[in-house]
């Protein structure tokens, strides 16, 4: 159960997010938001992520994800769902499929 003021959502990034640091810059970012979560590479080219918290910062890092590091040419952010429970912390996962 999701505590009042959180929110929990999955997100797939999609464009030039691959080799250009945005995994690393997902995992900085969403630790400074005091997030909890994970981002992993698809092996499409898009990047998958669990965001959670409270819901002004869960906000503010879907803003942040839309423009990405430097190198990043983020064209889309799309949530593909809502709720759940993810581990505590923010982790880098394995790309899959």
């Amino acid at each position: 159960m999701t505590p009042p003021g959180y929110k929990t959502v999955t997100v797939r990034i999609e464009g030039r997010v691959q080799g250009v640091y945005y995994r690393a810059w997902t995992d900085q970012t969403a630790r400074r938001l005091d997030l909890d979560g994970w981002v992993r590479n698809r092996r499409d080219g898009s990047v998958e992520a669990v965001f959670s918290g409270l819901a002004p910062q869960v906000d503010e890092m879907l803003r942040r994800c839309a423009e990405g590091p430097p190198d990043a040419r983020v064209t889309n952010v799309v949530v593909t769902g809502e709720g759940g429970a993810p581990s505590a912390a923010f982790h880098v996962l394995p790309t899959t499929h």
